[in-house]
């Protein structure tokens, strides 16, 4: 039988074995353990010891908790259950080898706890990823990243179920809270810093959802329709990216179909691509639930089954072993499933970095957490110069969205109970009852300590500051129109499962806004959403604040900038549409679907979604294609000081543009500056992009090297990327539809391999 072995790796094994198996005393420690060998190396020496029942536990999860997930499966064995934590998943140790368990926990938002643990386990809730993304800044999402996987050993678990990739093909997605907006390159960037900076503190971390997992409707039985090279220029080519920024140790692979093809056993995107194209090392492990076959999931690329009691049934356990028995799925596959876990592992510092649960550190978490929110906030209006409040507020109304208790957070899987959340009391949770045992179901809404009533009233400085819920617009009204400033806040809720069914606030919000609004013209609006969402009351409005989901001191962060100790800098990573008619699927394909889908029951309802409506024109590309306005532009966002783009210029070796930014206001403030390109006879994109701080007056020269790709047009009958000779259009500016400057590159016609 063939298993793949390097020659190498069985003499070094036979040299520091005992004829019997046993380790010989003048070993030390296992060969396994010595770091100054690969991580293929180590892998290959402790897969040579296992037995087969052994290597069978690595590709098999299990749930984390002994709770009846499916009516078909039977309990776990008394030694599974005795030993499973509180997790999104588990796959035990190997005690004898020294193989480590994988502890698994969701997250997002940070080490997420509420659908699978107790109330009283809390974690610092991070910012929502989409706000994350808004900062457009790398080095910030790194130290994201960084706390949650710090918080992630901490708290007991090697694998963090993060990194969504996804691109936000559509505004209604319930999950689009969870990713990095609707661009490529920001999305791969932004999430592959992430990845590498909670990797770096020895954990396992995935890119999600592979691939082109884009609605929550019918996620289990769409099919997500795309030519490929549309899918490489954009959805995949984010995860190309993020997986070359981050190097994730596992890729979770998604719930629905690829041109009828489920995720989790499609050969093109597993095995073609992923492991192909891109050499990807790590292992491949499916969503909870995504299995639906064994010798054809094993066999087009899914290395490892996650929470098995989430697939209809049992694929990866006893049935993959007579998969084996039978030839159905060889040796050498089985082999490679196995020996892609444990370099993972190994790579990744699981074995040469124990866990050793502590206590997090609340205070760095708090402070990521803060600046994270401060540079993600988006400023979308400010006429007059509104904000920042000055000394002329002296009668401050806070009306709507619960100000009174917390900020919003995003619904499902990962759910985090803040720091501060009192599980004995209903503060934090409003919207839906505490489950029994005292974990929260998914219809529950979470709300983020401190409120900004709260940090409203501790910025104003002896401003009266008063409160009203909203829910009587009358009396909201009367309050607005006896005060100086009125701050509506407003709220969309997202959650994992169900996708909204258009882009409007819900419930009486837009009416309470238009009121406030015609009672006093200096009336803020502050949108707590996971999504853009329509603004009716847009002309009436004095200023907007796009504050997305901003975490556990996003009311801190919405404060600062309120009143002007921060300087707002966020840039939106996703268009806001004027409205649904103007995206490529006015109504979301499966809208009649019964919300949420349950993969358990033994009927589907097969449908598809078209995404070669717009293929690679994403967002603000299909605005810019059909020639369309939105309520406001990928990339855009204000500030209180303003910025000029200049003396744009561009090489074609070393590919590269240099240009100028001047802060031109009073303030000090962080520009965006974003460079776009146009290449002959294809579509918009952003090349380029850099987050620059500046002094009133000062001036900042950059250069910045651009990746071909970004370029290029994907050549399917080739397999390779081509830069087209000719001229291309290069745009610098503030936004995609604020170009400040301009300059063209030639170039000649070139090829890349993927």
């Amino acid at each position: 039988m063939y298993f793949g072995y390097s020659c190498a790796a069985v003499l070094f094994a036979v040299a520091v074995f005992a004829g019997n198996g046993a380790w010989a005393q003048t070993a030390g420690t296992p060969p396994w353990m010595n770091t100054a060998l690969t991580p293929d190396q180590r892998a290959d020496l402790v897969q040579a010891q296992m037995t087969r029942e052994e290597e069978l536990t690595l590709v098999h999860g299990w749930f984390g908790k002994d709770e009846q997930i499916n009516p078909n499966s039977p309990p776990p064995p008394d030694e599974i259950r005795k030993a499973l934590p509180s997790s999104a998943g588990y796959i035990p140790g190997i005690p004898r080898l020294g193989i480590p368990a994988q502890l698994e926990t969701d997250a997002s938002l940070g080490v997420a706890n509420g659908r699978h643990m107790r109330l009283g386990d809390q974690a610092t809730a991070l910012p929502a990823s989409l706000l994350t993304a808004s900062s457009f800044n790398p080095a910030l999402a790194y130290e994201v990243g960084a706390v949650l996987g710090q918080e992630t050993r901490d708290k007991g678990f090697n694998v963090l179920l993060n990194g969504g990739v996804d691109l936000a093909r559509d505004p209604r997605n319930g999950r689009n809270f969870e990713y990095a907006g609707e661009d490529p390159l920001l999305a791969g960037t932004i999430v592959g810093e992430t990845i590498r900076g909670a990797q770096d503190r020895h954990i396992i971390s995935t890119a999600k959802h592979y691939a082109v997992n884009d609605q929550e409707i019918g996620r289990d039985w769409l099919s997500a329709n795309l030519d490929e090279k549309a899918m490489r220029e954009s959805d995949l080519l984010a995860f190309e990216i993020a997986i070359e920024r981050g190097d994730p140790g596992s890729i979770m692979c998604a719930y629905n179909r690829v041109g009828g093809v489920y995720s989790c056993e499609n050969d093109f995107l597993l095995n073609k691509v992923l492991k192909g194209d891109w050499k990807f090392p790590g292992y491949v492990m499916s969503d909870w639930g995504g299995v639906h076959s064994t010798a054809n999931a094993a066999n087009n690329g899914l290395d490892q089954e996650s929470a098995w009691v989430f697939d209809r049934e049992d694929f990866f356990g006893e049935a993959l072993n007579k998969a084996l028995a039978d030839g159905s799925v060889s040796e050498a596959r089985f082999h490679d499933m196995v020996h892609r876990i444990l370099r993972s592992m190994f790579a990744k510092g699981l074995f040469d970095h124990p866990l050793k649960p502590k206590p997090i550190d609340v205070k760095k978490g708090a402070e990521v957490a803060q600046r994270a929110a401060e540079e993600g906030i988006v400023l979308l209006k400010n006429d007059g110069n509104l904000l920042p409040l000055g000394a002329k507020a002296r009668r401050i109304a806070v009306i709507g969205g619960h100000a009174d208790v917390g900020v919003l957070s995003g619904g499902g899987s990962s759910q985090v109970i803040p720091i501060g959340n009192n599980p004995a009391t209903d503060e934090i949770l409003v919207g839906g009852a505490v489950s029994g045992g005292g974990r929260i179901p998914m219809e529950t809404m979470v709300y983020d300590p401190p409120s900004p009533l709260s940090t409203i009233k501790a910025e104003a400085r002896g401003a009266v500051v008063k409160f009203d819920d909203g829910g009587d617009i009358a009396s909201a009204v009367a309050l607005a129109r006896a005060s100086d400033i009125a701050v509506v806040f407003v709220q969309q809720w997202q959650r994992e499962g169900i996708d909204s069914p258009d882009i409007s606030l819900p419930g009486n919000q837009d009416a309470l806004v238009e009121a406030v609004a015609a009672a006093n013209p200096h009336t803020i609006v502050v949108l707590e959403t996971g999504n853009p969402v329509a603004m009716p009351w847009l002309d009436k409005a004095g200023a907007v604040l796009e504050a997305w989901y901003p975490g556990q001191r996003g009311a801190h962060a919405i404060a600062r900038i309120l009143f002007g100790k921060v300087n707002p800098s966020g840039r939106l990573p996703i268009t806001f549409p004027q409205s649904e008619s103007q995206l490529p699927r006015p109504v979301i394909p499966g809208k009649d679907l019964i919300q949420p889908s349950n993969r358990l029951t033994p009927t589907e309802t097969l449908f598809d979604v078209d995404y070669n409506i717009e293929g690679a024109d994403v967002g603000y590309k299909w605005f810019a294609a059909k020639n369309l306005k939105p309520l406001f532009p990928f990339g855009y966002g204000l500030s209180y000081t303003t910025f000029g783009y200049s003396g744009l210029a561009a090489a074609a070796t070393p590919l590269s543009v240099s240009f100028d930014v001047t802060n031109t206001g009073k303030r000090k403030g962080k520009a965006t500056a974003q460079v776009y390109a146009t290449p002959p006879g294809a579509s918009v994109r952003l090349v380029a992009f850099q987050k620059v701080e500046l002094k009133p007056g000062e001036t900042r020269h950059m250069t910045l090297t651009l990746d071909p790709r970004l370029l290029a047009s994907f050549d399917t009958a080739a397999q390779l990327w081509r830069v087209a000779a000719g001229d291309y259009a290069l745009g610098l500016g503030g936004s995609s539809a604020d170009i400040g400057a301009t300059a063209t590159l030639h170039l000649e016609e070139s090829t890349i391999k993927p």
